[in-house]
């Protein structure tokens, strides 16, 4: 687009610009670019963030934050090394493996789920409710997810050998028909879906038997944390605002998304308030979201430990939250 500007017209836009607000004229001129790497696709799991950038709060931070959406075929942590983002959302295991294994620069400084939603979800027809019960089953699991999986079973005593894991490719379909036992999936979203096939879903978390890490950890380089600290302070403080916002009623935000972020995810809103409502237990903490408190960093420490992940506590740091 070619844009013709001459002296009458460049004068009457400053004079418009000029009746604006002062704050808004300092937000507009002050604004910094952030760019924010999500995990996945766009669905409830992100609500929090979506709140806080419809409703300014990261403006008003003086951010000017870049939403860059995930999926199946992004790293996450990826998009940090490669200096795409500046702060993104992980699973605890693969940072701190990348860390261990290969120098990686991450600190993680935050944690949105307090208890990882990954869970094993079966049917209620043939029900698996224990790691015990996976005993001679077959277990669809995606790739990323095998070493939680294995995890799991380590922490329960049930030999690896003895369960079936095949790849999952994020379909109930096969769960549905009866072409495998169960599958690891997030608990706050695929029961809904199996639910709408006409067909009842259990499931129970790797949380609760002993594989006790976070999940959607707060991830970023040690380069933009020293170089960025205040405005990564700022896009935590406006993300945690944005998720006590859409907390105080899960029912409300999904709706309001439809022709948004939500449009074209091929998932009904329904499914979106499900979801939303699900995860909230797993997300509020006395400490306030994102929080991170030593007795919970121990536990992760010492479940990443069973599969032989030797995470440290330096590989944690609190003091942004600290600051929010």
């Amino acid at each position: 687009m070619k844009l013709n500007l001459n002296r009458r017209n460049f004068l009457a836009l400053a004079a418009a610009g000029a009746t604006l607000p002062l704050t808004t004229r300092l937000a507009m001129a002050q604004a910094t670019p952030f760019n924010f790497q999500a995990s996945w696709i766009n669905d409830a799991e992100f609500a929090g963030y979506f709140v806080a950038l419809d409703k300014g709060y990261y403006k008003d931070e003086g951010l000017d934050v870049t939403y860059l959406s995930g999926g199946p075929d992004v790293i996450p942590e990826s998009s940090l090394i490669a200096g795409k983002a500046d702060l993104t959302l992980t699973t605890p295991d693969t940072t701190i493996k990348a860390i261990v294994e290969q120098g990686a620069p991450f600190k993680i400084i935050g944690a949105q789920y307090q208890k990882n939603p990954i869970g094993i979800v079966s049917l209620a027809s043939n029900p698996i409710k224990t790691p015990q019960d996976l005993v001679g089953k077959t277990l669809a699991v995606p790739p990323v997810n095998v070493i939680s999986v294995e995890a799991m079973l380590k922490i329960s005593g049930v030999d690896r050998a003895a369960v079936n894991i095949v790849p999952y490719a994020y379909d109930p379909t096969p769960l549905i028909k009866g072409e495998i036992d169960a599958s690891l999936d997030f608990t706050t979203n695929v029961p809904f879906t199996i639910q709408q096939a006409g067909v009842e879903a259990t499931s129970f978390l790797l949380y609760d038997f002993g594989f006790t890490i976070f999940n959607d950890t707060v991830v970023v380089t040690t380069d933009t944390l020293a170089a960025k600290r205040k405005e990564i302070v700022s896009f935590l403080r406006a993300s945690r605002k944005g998720w006590e916002e859409n907390l105080k009623d899960t029912t409300v935000y999904p709706p309001t998304f439809a022709e948004t972020w939500f449009k074209g995810t091929g998932r009904s809103i329904e499914n979106e308030v499900f979801f939303n409502t699900a995860q909230k237990p797993l997300m509020e903490a006395a400490g306030g979201i994102f929080s991170m408190s030593e007795e919970d960093i121990a536990k992760n420490i010492e479940a990443l430990a069973a599969v032989g992940i030797a995470a440290t506590r330096e590989m944690f740091d609190t003091t942004v939250l600290e600051e929010i």
